[in-house]
Order: structure tokens, then sequence, then C-alpha cells
């Protein structure tokens, strides 16, 4: 039962992803799109904080609120040439064993002070090795959905992928997309 739920919870992202990149194709067709590639270095995205409670259903069921936090220097993504400063993230997911979906929602704080919206699904899923050690890979289907100043008008569709460690962070999360201005 556990395998069919998880694949249930692949699907209906499979599906919310799909139509959010069919809305965000037609709205933003007639627009100059730009990519966007980004690999975040080790240990700049942690956990600032987090609340889990455990539903009680089934064992390993919880329910989690988090916030993260991503900091940028000298390595940072960039939009329309301006680079993001920091991250912040608030997630919400609903997990057993490390398995399942999250909704995301960030503002990124540009160079300018201007900032950027997003709001993203997150589909989870853990691994335990034969140690008993636990491994996360997640992907993670986002949209930008405005912001201020410059990027007002901002919209776009990225796409992450990587790994988390529920204590400390995430890492090797690579993000590529595109995005654009509308008129």
């Amino acid at each position: 039962m556990r395998k069919s739920f998880i694949l249930d919870r692949r699907a209906a992202l499979a599906l919310v992803t799909g139509c959010l990149l069919l809305f965000v194709s037609a709205s933003g067709s007639a627009q100059q799109k730009y990519k966007y590639s980004f690999k975040t270095p080790p240990g700049i995205t942690k956990y600032i904080q987090q609340h889990a409670l455990d539903v009680g259903d089934v064992p390993g069921h919880q329910i989690r609120v988090v916030e993260l936090l991503s900091k940028f220097a000298n390595e940072a993504p960039e939009y329309d040439g301006v680079k993001v400063v920091e991250a912040r993230a608030w997630i919400a997911s609903d997990y057993i064993n490390g398995n399942g979906l999250a909704s995301l929602y960030a503002v990124s704080t540009m160079a300018n002070g201007d900032k950027i919206f997003t709001h993203g699904k997150i589909l989870a899923h853990t691994t335990v090795g034969a140690d008993g050690s636990k491994r996360t890979s997640f992907s993670q289907v986002s949209t930008l959905t405005g912001g201020t100043g410059k990027f007002a008008t901002i919209r776009g569709v990225l796409k992450a992928t990587g790994f988390t460690d529920f204590k400390t962070g995430a890492s090797d999360t690579v993000t590529e997309g595109e995005y654009w201005f509308e008129k």
C-alpha cells in the first residue's frame, strides 16, 4: 500500500507540473524569454526553523512547516543581470518517512533591494541505505509570480533537483528554467 501511495503522489506532481508548464507557456508565449541555470554552492541553504506534528495514522506520517534561508556571496543566481543576495522560503509538507508532497513560497531579495516572489511544489523521496542511513532527494517545480521594482512583472518556470537533510538544509541543488517580463 505504501508504494501505491508514493506513486499516486508522483502522478499528482506530474499532473501539477504539466498544468503549470501549459499555463505558463500559454501566458508567456509572446514575451522574450531568458534562460536560468544555477547550482547552489554547498552550505548556502539552511533550515532556520522547523515544526513537525506526528499525524498518528501510520508510522512516520508528519505534517511539517519549515523556514529555509539561503545567503549568497560571490556565487549567486542572477535575474536580468541583478544578483540574488538572499532567498527565504516557507514550506508546508505532508510526508510519510520523508516521502511526499510539499508546497513552497519564497521571496528572493535582489542586490538592488527589489524582490522576486515564487510559488512551488516539491516531491521528496527518501531512501534507506544498507547501513540504515537515510538520503532524501527532491524535485521542485516553481513559478515566478511577480516582484517589486524592476521585477514587478517577472514571470517564469524553474525546475530544481537536489538533496536535503531534514536537520541541516539542502545541498547539490541544481535549478534550471526560463523567465520573462510581462508587457
